[in-house]
């Protein structure tokens, strides 16, 4: 009650002047209020006219107000609440201040378009509304807007995810957060009820969506200020600058409507992770101008080159084979980078760590933030390069290794390594040595992780050595008695033993002697007496026939065990046929005489009888 009472009031005070105004100009200007007989025109006797007619006077002085229109007025006065619009109707009407937040610059006797809502409510009272009268042509005054390329006032109602909301002629446009200004805003919220000029860059007539930029504003003027800055830089020149934006690789600095970048290898002398290291947002820093592009507006910069390089300041006395402390800064498989003052750095290659010639990588051996004492081993003040070496402070184990390690002596080693063609076995730390394949075991095997796994421990001799190169010879099988010397005595050709089946190839079978003793036999010489083949795991008697010492084999057949039995059966077969052969034959001979004689006796006695 009290807001309304304070409405109308404000609203009677304001229109005074206007009612005053028409009453002189219907009463009549030479009449002064004063001697106004108001008994006559309580009468309906004014100047002879009467209250009917003076009324129908002034209505005819207002205009003709239709409810639902869009119409023209003056604003007459404006509060923190309200703003007081005068159409030229007999009252004026009142429109709530924050319909005009768009517009901070309103004042006293600007025009603007107003909708009429209701020319007069239960209190009698106009009603007015700018925001639905800009709503009816905002669609219209954007396009018009957006074709003419114009610049347009927007109030920023609120934020939203990824810019923001901006009230343009009534219709909400979107303001992307990468449209608002040309350096990134890390708050959004000091936008946010404040009114801006802006460019409309997008509009979807389907959807009506509307997307404003800010960005464009700002951007069309810098373009101008750019190739002016950029005209007049030099190579080497120093300006002050402000960092813009933080990246992985560098630093976007403002140098007064131009942007610049640091590259991260151009911050420091020194080796960095990041270069929120060294700089930071907002930061005001001095910049050497290394080189740009006019036509690409380019400028690389460089913050480093302002301090002295490191190498120069380096200590002049500084010589090959002196010892020097540092920080291990990079890890690389080939190596570590160790800084010995800020931006001087030297290589320990990985080669240089160990007296091992063990291939190994350097994190075997450092890691990043280690403090380390290495010798140095080259130093080129030229090229700015430095080597270092770890295993030059600790002595050296192969310069007296004839002596600790003689050839024959025998040693308990580490298996480190395991190759196709042998075994890498530790004596001690930097000795290491090679048991050849050939060299572990007496017997043939086809891979040494069939006897050793990498960790093991193997008791190894010495066999021999290269000095010059570090490497050294061991063997194992050595260790332990020639089993082919037993072997060629307990199975000597000719002899015939049991065997056991252990597999059948396609051509040929092994078959286990003993435990540790194998021997090898043709399929053709498998063959059992009664014509079939034996199965895995049978048993049978075999006959030595060859041995192989370099090749670690014994040759079998188990036809041959029984072959002389066949031969000798053979002979005596064909002896007794032979016998048998000559027996008929006599018989045969003896038979034949016998029967040619009775056949002439028969014959004669024949004769006679038939004569009687």
């Amino acid at each position: 009650m009290e807001e309304n009472k304070t409405v109308v009031e404000a609203a009677e005070v304001v229109a005074a002047p206007a009612v005053e105004e028409t009453k002189k100009s219907v009463l009549n200007a030479s009449v002064a209020p004063e001697e106004f007989d108001w008994d006559a025109f309580e009468n309906d006797d004014v100047y002879g006219a009467s209250v009917e007619e003076i009324a129908e006077q002034y209505n005819q002085t207002l205009s003709k107000v239709v409810e639902g229109e869009v119409v023209e007025g003056v604003v007459t006065a404006i509060s923190k609440r309200e703003v007081i619009v005068n159409i030229g109707y007999k009252s004026e009407g009142v429109i709530m201040a924050p319909e005009f937040r768009y517009n901070q610059d309103l004042a006293v006797g600007d025009k603007v378009e107003v909708f009429v809502e209701n020319t007069e409510d239960k209190k009698g009272q106009l009603i007015l509304s700018h925001k639905k009268a800009r709503q009816l042509r905002s669609w219209d005054m954007v396009n018009a807007a957006y074709n003419a390329d114009e610049i347009v006032k927007g109030y920023v109602k609120t934020r939203t995810k990824g810019g923001m909301i901006v009230d343009v002629f009534g219709i909400e446009a979107f303001l992307p957060g990468s449209q608002i200004d040309i350096k990134p805003i890390r708050d959004y919220d000091q936008y946010v009820d404040t009114t801006m000029d802006f460019k409309i860059v997008k509009i979807n007539q389907e959807f009506r969506n509307v997307v404003v930029s800010h960005k464009a504003l700002i951007e069309a003027e810098l373009e101008q200020q750019k190739s002016e800055i950029i005209g007049k830089l030099e190579k080497g020149q120093v300006l002050e600058g402000t960092v813009k934006n933080i990246t992985g690789y560098g630093v976007f600095v403002d140098l007064g409507g131009v942007d610049g970048l640091i590259h991260i290898t151009d911050l420091s002398w020194g080796r960095i992770n990041h270069p929120e290291e060294v700089v930071a947002l907002d930061q005001k820093i001095n910049v050497v101008i290394l080189d740009f592009d006019e036509s690409k507006k380019r400028i690389a910069l460089g913050l480093k080159q302002l301090c002295q390089h490191p190498w120069d300041a380096l200590d002049a006395n500084l010589k090959v084979g002196d010892k020097v402390k540092g920080k291990v800064v990079l890890i690389a498989d080939y190596g570590a980078f160790v800084e010995i003052e800020p931006g001087v750095e030297g290589l320990i290659h990985v080669s240089e760590m160990s007296w091992s010639p063990r291939l190994r990588i350097a994190s075997d051996f450092l890691k990043a933030g280690d403090e380390v004492e290495a010798q140095i081993l080259t130093l080129d003040r030229e090229e700015k390069k430095m080597s270092l070496g770890l295993k030059q402070l600790v002595a050296n184990p192969w310069e007296n290794i004839r002596e600790k390690y003689a050839v024959g002596s025998k040693h308990t080693a580490s298996v480190r390594n395991i190759t196709n063609f042998g075994v890498f076995a530790e004596l001690e730390e930097g000795i290491e040595g090679l048991v050849h394949i050939s060299d572990l075991s007496w017997n043939k095997i086809k891979h040494p992780s069939e006897l050793v796994a990498a960790g093991d421990t193997i008791e190894v001799v010495i066999l021999d050595f290269d000095e010059e190169n570090h490497k050294l010879s061991l063997g194992h099988k050595q260790l332990l008695p020639n089993p082919w010397d037993e072997v060629e005595a307990k199975y000597a050709v000719g002899t015939v033993v049991e065997g056991k089946v252990k597999n059948l190839g396609d051509k040929v079978a092994v078959i286990a002697l003993e435990e540790d003793v194998d021997g090898e036999c043709f399929n053709r010489d498998l063959v059992k007496e009664d014509g079939s083949m034996p199965v895995t795991g049978e048993t049978l008697s075999f006959k030595v026939i060859a041995l192989k010492r370099s090749a670690k084999k014994v040759a079998l057949s188990h036809a041959k065990t029984y072959a002389a039995a066949v031969e000798e059966r053979a002979q005596k077969a064909a002896a007794e046929a032979d016998n048998t052969k000559k027996a008929v034959k006599k018989i045969n001979s003896s038979v034949e005489k016998t029967t040619l004689g009775d056949l002439d006796a028969l014959a004669a006695l024949k004769s006679q009888l038939e004569n009687k």
